[in-house]
């Protein structure tokens, strides 16, 4: 997948640059021997931060040490963009807990060239196999096993029906120009538009991401990140396209300063009926019920819309999953969690409690929610599948795509200028 890994010392410049001192490490991995107490203690580090998922996991916990009377799991929890940054220091220090979120792709597979990560392949292969083959696929590396999936899904559109009954529009868009000109009939009904995290960058990523699958199509997105050029009239046309939405003021009041998941945030401005829609993973009811109050009957949910003359189709999705991996070492009991976490029972109680898309085929039959059944239906008929730009490519190329990409939705950077930028960046990891 593109470049070979960073340095050990590439990634402590990066952690530098994220502004974590070595000293904010804390010590995990490696403290998993029994001791007098013939207790292993398992490190486990996660970003479900949010209800219900947090008890959820942390009662799946307690299940597993039911079962494991000789296991402890440590559970540590952090909202996404600190674990991404906690993780760039870890890696840089050589030291990654025993069990930890990966979505995969670029930075995972610079764990792995570090050294820093199990290989998964024989462990895992009598019951890893039997999961979904999408769910799977960004985990494996050179076709060698590197994580377990236990989560699967989309970005797409989340709207509130009530508010789109307000302003007139019947159905949901399925053109780019259908979806400005929804933009507008929202604005003159005095509805704000869209939700978005502007201060956590990765949630405007999404925008660009899908327009450039749509102008230069799904597989374009590779490619340009294989040939270190981004600069190419389709990728500078998504930039295009955005600006033209930015230049509509479609976003709630003080978006740049506002996270994803606090009361104040993307999704609770949405679940508390404040703002029309918002570009969010299948993860978005659950959220948006925890920061807010939920929509209830009245969210729907629909595919980032086509490009009129673009490359790509409306059946290409982005998107990606949650996954974990192991510190290389890690002992047999960190395996022997990975099982229980995609067996059929724990996979059904995800889908049941927490709203997730089964990576266990058995466990579809749980799937209750329609919108989340209407995520399952677009990606059964996906074409193409690109993962999240961020985890894709390597750490410091997704971060610039992040900040290039929230600079534009700013008004600092032009079209052109990100497509220069993730180029730049992109040339500069050989």
């Amino acid at each position: 997948m593109g470049d070979p890994a960073l340095s050990r010392r590439g990634f402590l410049a990066a952690s530098a640059a994220a502004g974590l001192g070595m000293t904010a490490l804390t010590a995990c991995g490696g403290d998993s021997d029994g001791g007098s107490s013939g207790t292993t203690t398992i490190e486990w580090w996660n970003i479900s931060t949010t209800e219900p998922s947090k008890t959820v996991w942390a009662a799946l916990a307690r299940k597993f040490e039911a079962q494991n009377p000789k296991v402890k799991i440590k559970i540590v929890q952090m909202e996404n963009d600190a674990y991404k940054s906690k993780m760039t220091a870890l890696t840089a220090s050589g030291k990654l807990p025993d069990i930890f979120h990966t979505w995969g792709g670029g930075v995972l597979k610079q764990q792995v060239d570090a050294g820093l990560v199990e290989n998964l392949t024989d462990s895992t292969k009598p019951w890893g196999e039997a999961l979904l083959p999408v769910a799977r696929q960004p985990y494996l590396i050179d076709d060698q096993v590197y994580g377990i999936p236990f989560d699967i899904g989309m970005i797409g559109f989340w709207y509130n029906k009530a508010l789109f009954a307000k302003a007139g529009i019947a159905e949901p868009p399925t053109t780019w120009d259908g979806f400005l000109d929804a933009v507008r009939k929202l604005k003159a009904a005095e509805v704000t538009p869209l939700a978005l995290a502007g201060k956590e960058k990765w949630p405007g990523m999404y925008y660009w991401a899908y327009l450039a699958m749509r102008t230069a199509g799904a597989e374009a997105l590779q490619k340009a990140y294989d040939d270190k050029d981004f600069t190419g009239a389709p990728f500078v046309e998504a930039g295009d396209h955005l600006k033209e939405l930015v230049g509509l003021q479609p976003f709630q009041k003080g978006f740049l300063g506002a996270a994803y998941s606090t009361p104040t945030g993307q999704a609770a401005t949405v679940g508390n009926g404040k703002a029309a829609m918002e570009l969010m993973g299948q993860w978005a009811p659950t959220v948006q019920a925890d920061a807010g109050k939920g929509l209830g009957k009245d969210l729907g949910f629909f595919p980032f819309p086509a490009v009129e003359g673009g490359k790509g189709a409306i059946t290409e999705v982005f998107g990606g999953g949650g996954g974990h991996a192991l510190r290389r070492g890690a002992p047999q009991e960190a395996v022997d969690f990975l099982k229980f976490f995609a067996s059929e029972a724990t996979d059904l109680e995800l889908v049941k409690k927490t709203g997730v898309l089964p990576v266990v085929p058995a466990a579809e039959r749980a799937i209750a929610d329609p919108n989340i059944k209407a995520v399952q239906a677009q990606l059964k008929a996906a074409t193409g599948f690109q993962l999240y730009l961020d985890q894709a490519y390597a750490p410091a190329v997704g971060q610039e795509v992040n900040d290039s990409v929230a600079a534009l939705i700013a008004g600092s950077k032009s079209p052109g200028q990100v497509a220069q930028s993730i180029t730049k960046t992109a040339k500069e990891e050989q």
